[in-house]
């Protein structure tokens, strides 16, 4: 597996480099067979250390982990416990669909784009009902079954996973509603 561990404003050392290739590759060879690389970055938010780590599985799918502590090693400790936690399910829940996906996930392209946000002070009426295009990016849109939709957005933490339907070959998507549960949108299409 390949790591890259880096800081963000802060320098971190080999002693903690090699910690961190240690606990997490036996972290993640305990739950994924395949894993094919790592990134971890450290930072700080006021008196706390934060450590953030991704996972990618040679599957395509993608686990990952956020923690804070008031110390550097502690803020990585509980982000591997976070890892493990979500890779311990992934795993039961491949032994629950009785099945291991046999090629990796393919990824479609995508144009992905940041508008700006509309805060206006005053009550007047906008120039434009055009939206302003802050960034643009490009994306990849995984193309799952709706199961596997729902367990790679939980791995991730996202609140809303777009992804293509391997059934049914259309764009569909799954997001947390506000009351636990998870939506599914799937677009009717003309046959």
């Amino acid at each position: 597996m390949r790591y890259q561990i880096s800081g963000k404003q802060i320098d971190i050392g080999m002693a903690l480099q090699s910690h961190v290739q240690e606990e997490l590759n036996a972290a993640v060879k305990k739950y994924a067979e395949r894993p094919t690389d790592a990134n971890v970055v450290f930072s700080r938010n006021a008196h706390e250390y934060v450590c953030e780590a991704t996972v990618h599985l040679s599957t395509g799918l993608t686990a990952t982990a956020k923690a804070h502590a008031t110390e550097i090693y502690g803020a990585f400790d509980a982000c591997r416990d976070k890892m493990e936690k979500q890779l311990r399910r992934y795993k039961r829940r491949l032994k629950d669909h009785h099945r291991e996906r046999s090629e990796p996930v393919e990824l479609f392209g995508a144009a992905s784009y940041i508008l700006a946000s509309d805060q206006q002070t005053d009550e007047s009426e906008p120039e434009t009902l055009q939206p302003i295009i802050v960034a643009e990016m490009e994306t990849k849109i995984p193309s799952l079954s709706v199961g596997e939709a729902v367990m790679q957005m939980e791995l991730s933490g996202a609140p809303v996973l777009v992804f293509r339907n391997e059934n049914k070959s259309g764009v569909n998507v799954v997001y947390r509603r506000d009351d636990g549960n998870i939506g599914w949108i799937d677009p009717q299409t003309d046959t």
